[in-house]
């Protein structure tokens, strides 16, 4: 069952003058460092980060809270299995919102998708409860 959805879009110029006016201070409020050091690893920096930037707002809207109510940026954050596929992790008050959000006898699944045209980045977001699988009858 779909537990929340979300979608974001962000103007990668506008995180590009954001970076340049904040810096360190942007990136380490809103950025883990795995995050950081995949952005900084890429051809595309301001991209990755943009991209990122959309997938924790996307996430907040399907935790059906936006960026309000003690969740922190950093609580989300967005890596990437080894074929590449992104994934988002939550931890923090979001971990408690989504724990709040799943049925007894779930689990909860959070499916990200991210894309960029330049200028936008866009990330959709799905969260999933699946029934936890009990022993064989």
């Amino acid at each position: 069952m779909i537990l929340g959805i979300g979608t974001d879009l962000a103007n990668i110029e506008r995180i590009a003058r954001t970076l340049e006016r904040f810096g360190d201070r942007f990136r380490n409020r809103v950025f883990t460092p795995v995050e950081q050091a995949k952005a900084e690893r890429r051809r595309d920096v301001v991209g990755t980060y943009a991209k990122r930037w959309a997938a924790k707002e996307a996430c907040s809207k399907a935790l059906g809270t936006g960026l309000r109510m003690g969740i922190a940026w950093r609580d989300m954050a967005v890596s990437n299995l080894e074929t590449g596929q992104p994934v988002m992790e939550v931890t923090g008050w979001a971990a408690e919102r989504l724990a709040e959000m799943t049925p007894p006898g779930h689990a909860a699944i959070i499916h990200v998708t991210l894309t960029d045209d330049h200028p936008w980045a866009q990330a959709f977001v799905v969260i999933e409860a699946r029934p936890i699988a009990g022993p064989a009858a």
